[in-house]
């Protein structure tokens, strides 16, 4: 396995749409495991292929949630090959999203609070949930980034151009 790196904003590669997963093969599983890596290593709970550089419709997501209170994380990797907004409910939920290619500037996101997905495995089993909380709204954020599309495009121009200001700022101050 190996970490691979990050494409950060403005990389022009991250405006591109991603192309459908036409089969599961030992590159495809190599290429999950190193998502999975680089995703823990940064670290993340969600990384699409084409942050990565890798314009294909794949991502990886894990909400790991504390065994408890002060234990350790418990891994639920999933993978999502080809995923699908099926519907999405007309009740919203808002979260502070964050963004491995937009590192470590966050900003309140709306989108719907349940929807109706499908996808494909990495064993290529097809599943089909209604996802809500922090599922959903995480699969809508990775699923934007495989039509080009990034959390800071759902803010208004001003939020944006602040965020991308502060975010050259403190590239400008860490070189």
């Amino acid at each position: 396995m190996a970490i691979l790196p990050i494409l950060e904003t403005p990389d022009p590669r991250l405006r591109t749409i991603s192309t459908r997963v036409e089969s599961i093969d030992d590159d495809l599983q190599r290429l999950i495991d190193d998502m999975f890596e680089t995703m823990y290593d940064a670290p993340g709970i969600g990384l699409a292929a084409i942050q990565v550089g890798v314009p294909k419709r794949l991502l990886v997501m894990d909400l790991q949630e504390p065994e408890e209170e002060e234990g350790p994380a418990i891994k639920k990797p999933m993978v999502f090959i080809n995923p699908e907004i099926l519907s999405g409910s007309d009740t919203v939920s808002v979260y502070q999203e964050g963004c491995l290619s937009v590192p470590d500037q966050y900003a309140e996101v709306e989108r719907p609070a349940t929807i109706r997905a499908s996808w494909m495995d990495r064993e290529g089993r097809i599943h089909e949930e209604e996802l809500e909380g922090l599922l959903a709204t995480c699969l809508q954020h990775e699923m934007d980034h495989l039509e080009g599309i990034l959390f800071i495009d759902h803010l208004s121009r001003l939020k944006r151009d602040m965020l991308i200001k502060k975010l050259m700022k403190a590239r400008k101050a860490a070189a």
